[in-house]
């Protein structure tokens, strides 16, 4: 049974951070690059991060470069997303998603929620001013 689960949101205030976590199960994490999503009320889903399946390649939104760091630990099965200098416009639900990918390991759009295979149920990320 493919799983993702993601774990370590919470409440902080600005400025803070936080250590998201995705732990994978039931599928081969080491054919899939990660990314991670994020959803606020009444906003579309945004594409905030991706890790290629090697983790040789990154990509991140605008919006969160040189604040937010993606990692993965094939063997932990688990893919981490470390955010720091958190803002209130931060505040959503976190996704993170699976997307097969051959080659150099990254989707061809690493933002865009269709190049996803599996996806996890979300973890509330609030931040305050």
């Amino acid at each position: 049974q493919v799983q993702l689960v993601e774990s370590g949101g919470g409440k902080v205030q600005s400025g803070g951070s936080l250590r998201l976590s995705c732990a994978a199960s039931g599928f081969g994490l080491d054919y899939y690059a990660i990314g991670w999503f994020r959803q606020a009320p009444g906003k579309e889903r945004e594409g905030v991060s991706c890790i290629s399946s090697d983790g040789s390649g990154t990509y991140y939104a605008d919006s969160v470069k040189g604040r937010f760091t993606i990692s993965r630990d094939n063997g932990a099965h688990t893919v981490h997303l470390q955010m720091k200098s958190l803002k209130p416009e931060d505040t959503a639900v976190y996704y993170c998603a699976a997307a097969l990918t051959a080659g150099w390991g990254m989707p061809g759009n690493p933002g865009k929620d269709s190049e996803y295979d599996y996806w996890g149920q979300g973890t509330q990320v609030t931040v305050s001013s």
